[in-house]
């Protein structure tokens, strides 16, 4: 929806009175930006919204500091930024200096799309003297002047409790109930990689009428397994791994290996989030997997014969135009129904 031009709002004046106008409509337009780091995702947003990906610069400094500049006019208008903060840094601070420039040219509302929330898995204070990087990265966003989140599985549910802003906390299941109904797997099971994703896992489990069992781990520190066992029966079953997401790969090829010892048929795993740092390729490429089905987003950086993305581009179009519209967004949760059985 186009902004009116003084000149054309002038004329209109003289015809109708301000107190008649709808205020919302005629002055206010919602505009899409992107950060560097979902560029893609950004523009992909814009074609099933409807409209163009706002123009802005990402200026730096020969020592590295960022700089945005939004070329156009924001004054009074609703402002989507779309940003996943994952590795590097960076793209959070990139975030948070577009949400302050937003603010200071005098936006009506300012909105953080974040596809990919990073620090989220920092959530609690699990063993002394650590940080909680979530309730962290939550308070920089309120301080820097957003007015609402969008994001999207975030890695414990609560972390929405951090923020005194609404967020909107968007679920992948939308994307992989289809793709797994697809597939028409006639022994379905599904597999929850650790106790944290139980009721991820319960939830679809119980969309499908399907049997789900818990891949049991220990840690001795960040990514590396202990030790590993599978609670449940998986004999002759094709099972689906579900979690929110994979970053070194090895937690996901030692549950798929595991679960073809204890006689599954096969397994895939549906993962929102694709880190994939250190030797995930290498891990993913030499495990038991099927495939790997992950969304877009955060950029998947190399091909993979046994990675699929799917595009969550049309979720978030849809949770935009609803929030700038302000209606509702539950009817995107489709994983609340029941298939019969």
């Amino acid at each position: 929806m186009k902004r009116a031009s003084a000149l054309i709002f002038f004329a209109a004046a003289e015809t109708e009175s301000l107190s008649s106008r709808p205020i919302h409509s005629a002055m206010q337009s919602a505009k899409i930006f992107s950060g560097t780091g979902s560029q893609h995702l950004a523009e992909q947003i814009c074609k099933k919204y409807g409209g163009r990906l706002g123009k802005v610069n990402i200026q730096r400094f020969s020592d590295g500091e960022i700089c945005p500049v939004f070329l156009e006019s924001v004054r009074g208008d609703y402002v989507f930024l779309v940003q996943s903060t994952f590795s590097p840094t960076e793209n959070l601070m990139e975030l948070l200096l577009m949400i302050d420039a937003a603010r200071r040219a005098s936006a009506d509302k300012v909105i953080a799309v974040i596809p990919y929330y990073g620090y989220a898995r920092q959530d609690r204070k699990d063993r002394p003297r650590v940080a909680i990087g979530s309730k962290l990265v939550a308070n920089m966003l309120v301080a820097a002047g957003a007015d609402r989140v969008i994001t999207m599985d975030l890695h414990a549910p609560q972390i929405q409790g951090y923020f005194d802003i609404p967020v909107d906390h968007l679920d992948s299941h939308a994307v992989f109930i289809p793709y797994i109904e697809n597939l028409r797997l006639e022994n379905l099971t599904f597999a929850a990689p650790d106790v944290g994703a139980t009721n991820r896992i319960r939830e679809i489990a119980s969309y499908f009428n399907a049997e789900m069992v818990i891949c049991d781990k220990h840690r001795k520190r960040a990514n590396e397994i202990a030790s590993m066992v599978v609670i449940g029966d998986v004999a002759g079953r094709d099972v689906v791994i579900i979690d929110d997401i994979c970053d070194t790969g090895g937690t996901l090829a030692k549950s798929a290996g595991l679960l073809k010892e204890k006689g599954a048929r096969t397994v895939r795993a549906l993962i929102t989030h694709p880190v994939l740092s250190g030797k995930a390729y290498e891990n993913i490429e030499n495990s038991v997997l099927e495939e790997l089905v992950v969304c877009d987003t955060i950029p998947v950086r190399k091909e993979s014969n046994k990675i699929k993305i799917l595009s969550v581009a049309e979720l978030f179009a849809v949770a935009i135009r609803n929030a700038y519209e302000n209606k509702s967004i539950t009817s995107l949760f489709i994983h609340s129904q029941r298939r019969e059985k």
